[in-house]
């Protein structure tokens, strides 16, 4: 036998705080789309729209604590699409016509 022998490599297992750390963000993300969601029924519902879809589905693939405010955040982002489409087709702009 050798007398020197490399040690099996003790592996730490991390698991709990990645899981801890990936629902936070998760978290940060359902927060995030109700948020920009909320915004953009007032302003940039162009761009904030489709993020508050994006981040808002993404939380609840990685399994938030908060899918009620993710779940928010998608209706409020289609919320935003649909208000786009209505100032489009009646205004012919994306401002809302304050004074007309």
């Amino acid at each position: 036998m050798d007398a020197y022998a490399p040690a099996e490599p003790t592996r730490t297992s991390t698991l709990p705080m990645e899981r801890a750390e990936s629902t936070e963000r998760a978290d940060g993300m359902a927060v995030a789309s109700f948020i920009l969601g909320l915004i953009g029924l007032l302003a940039f519902n162009i761009v904030l729209g489709p993020f508050a879809l994006v981040l808002g589905g993404i939380a609840l693939v990685r399994g938030t604590r908060r899918p009620l405010r993710a779940i928010l955040g998608l209706f409020l982002g289609a919320a935003d699409l649909v208000v786009l489409v209505v100032l489009v087709t009646m205004h012919h702009g994306i401002i809302w016509p304050f004074g007309l």
